[in-house]
């Protein structure tokens, strides 16, 4: 009931910004709109902005979080995830993107569970390194949904995949593509509540859909007070066949250039099967000005 419920929200959501597209004919209104001027980053919550890098200009999104992982996952109990998100503007809208993670080393390992013995009693197996170094690469693109550029509402498809590369201590590595709509509506002149729909899967195969995390969020962002802001978002991850994990990441921001922009974040996973605690900090630059 509670997915069926989100999925209907959701649709709400997309469906009225979509509405609101066909009536934006002028592209120059809002062209010069501080929410659309201003640097928007693809961080520092799980929620990818319908923002797009201009043709001929690049945009580097990078911070250091360190985290709780999820019991499932077997990352140990708190890591430090380090990553930047290299985005270049194409011709026809599209961005092309490159992000890549550096889970840094852990002197921790990892538990195993034990094995029954031939006997009556358990015999322990020894515990593994933890995962460690570069992780595997990202390869996306955006591309513009929207008949106009830059209005008041957006709509965007991203679609990515994940390599097989990265450091030999991340176990079971595959192929994983993935697909979000990404949505936003401008309210106001600076601020702008925007929303992801996503699906992720490990391989090709379509045995592996079953397996596969779908991710929906909500943000909301605007200004503080000079250039100064805020980031909150709630979002949830969750399988077929496996219970919601939802969550919640807020941040300030401060902006001394138009495409330069610092931040600090913080999040909470709400069930075991969300990630806990985290803090961060990053940055955001677009080059040229």
């Amino acid at each position: 009931m509670r997915k069926t419920a989100f999925l209907v929200a959701g649709g709400l959501f997309v469906a009225a910004p979509a509405s609101l597209l066909a009536q934006t004919t002028d592209p120059t209104l809002n062209a010069d709109a501080p929410f659309v001027r201003n640097i928007r980053p693809d961080r520092p919550g799980r929620t990818i902005t319908t923002n797009m890098v201009p043709l001929g200009q690049v945009q580097v999104d990078a911070g250091t979080n360190r985290f709780e992982p999820a019991e499932a996952t077997g990352f140990g109990s708190t890591r430090t995830l380090s990553g930047a998100t290299l985005r270049i503007g194409l011709p026809s809208h599209i961005e092309l993107r490159l992000t890549q993670g550096y889970l840094h080393p852990s002197d921790k390992r990892a538990a195993a569970p034990a094995i029954a013995a031939s006997g009556d009693f358990e015999v322990p197996v020894p515990s593994t390194a933890l995962p460690g170094g570069f992780a595997p690469l990202t390869i996306g693109a955006k591309f513009l949904a929207s008949t106009v550029p830059n209005a008041r509402s957006q709509v965007v498809l991203l679609g990515e995949v994940t390599l097989r590369n990265g450091d030999t201590s991340f176990p079971n590595k595959v192929l994983e593509p993935g697909a979000r709509l990404l949505v936003s509506q401008q309210l106001g002149q600076r601020y702008g509540l925007e929303a992801n729909f996503g699906f992720r899967q490990r391989g090709f195969r379509a045995a592996d859909t079953k397996l596969g995390t779908y991710l929906g969020t909500l943000a909301l962002n605007g200004p503080l007070g000079g250039s100064f802001g805020f980031f909150a978002e709630t979002y949830t991850t969750w399988q077929r066949e496996s219970k919601l994990a939802p969550g919640a990441t807020a941040g300030i921001y401060w902006r001394p250039l138009p495409n330069l922009r610092f931040d600090l974040n913080a999040g909470q996973g709400f069930t075991p099967e969300a990630e806990g605690l985290s803090v961060g900090a990053g940055f955001s630059v677009r080059l040229p000005k």
